[in-house]
């Protein structure tokens, strides 16, 4: 068997919605002119009214002064619960507070600045577990597993696809220009990654690119490929025929001068042949 309850809405109690008089001189930390006028009247429970009137205040525009009066049963004295400024519904507020780690953006981090990392980061975990053995410790330390957390799966997700999508992917600007065939992985100057990450990115290696020391995808394309220059020599340059007219040749005689020999004589030393 269930049974229903209903919330009874508050009635409005006159006594109090009529002290408007006693509301208004509750305000009194504020000049007399910084106050409006009354703008309604609010049940907030039995006996349990508050005043709203404009506030003129400088720099809160929209802004409400909030007086909650009340009384006791059969009694017509109002007294004063509390007095407060609020935001209306068209008040100019301030943005909202976020914390400093959601605040930051890429390369806010400056010089001497510290960014400490949580200690439940998403993007990271466990290298190897800790031992109380010491010898197992300098092991670990000597095999390079020195590192107490490593980039998680989803770490390398993450940096994956901002670096795919940034100025290091195939639609950035500088790839788009480039030659169809001038992509970075099949480039000399291509260092791949190391672990799960080398068969999609690597670093650049050629000191005349723009990306030079910076993790780029194997689609990213520029044009300081290595093989850049065989590639446009294998390109064929297209020649336009030569064309004669023969009706603008003009046949000119030409005299024999002296020294020189006929075709049917013998060549002469150091002469003509």
């Amino acid at each position: 068997m269930t049974t229903r309850t209903s919330t009874r809405a508050a009635r409005l109690d006159q006594v109090c919605a009529d002290a408007i008089g006693v509301a208004r001189g509750a305000i009194t930390d504020v000049d007399p002119a910084d106050i409006g006028e009354h703008l309604e009247a609010i049940a907030e429970g039995d006996r349990l009214v508050t005043h709203l009137f404009e506030s003129h205040l400088a720099g809160y525009r929209g802004w409400r002064w909030a007086v909650t009066v009340t009384r006791v049963p059969r009694s017509r004295h109002v007294t004063v619960c509390e007095t407060v400024l609020l935001p209306g519904p068209d008040a100019l507020l301030a943005p909202g507070w976020v914390p400093w780690n959601e605040r930051l953006q890429p390369g806010d981090l400056g010089v001497g600045d510290l960014m400490p990392t949580a200690p439940d980061d998403d993007r990271l975990a466990q290298g190897y577990v800790l031992s109380d053995d010491s010898a197992v410790e300098e092991v670990s330390w000597e095999l390079g597993l020195g590192r107490s957390r490593v980039m998680s799966r989803e770490g390398r997700i993450d940096a994956a696809q901002r670096w795919y999508d940034g100025e290091a992917g195939p639609e950035a600007p500088i790839s788009v220009a480039a030659p169809r065939n001038a992509r970075c992985g099949t480039c000399g100057f291509y260092l791949p990654l190391a672990g799960s990450l080398r068969s999609m990115f690597g670093v650049c290696g050629n000191l005349y690119a723009p990306d030079d020391g910076r993790a780029v995808s194997s689609d990213h394309g520029c044009g300081a490929h290595s093989e850049a220059l065989q590639g446009s020599a294998e390109q064929p340059v297209e020649e336009l025929p030569t064309v004669f007219d023969d009706s603008e040749v003009e046949s000119v005689a030409v005299s024999r001068g002296h020294g020189s020999v006929e075709e049917s004589e013998p060549a002469e030393d150091y002469g003509h042949s």
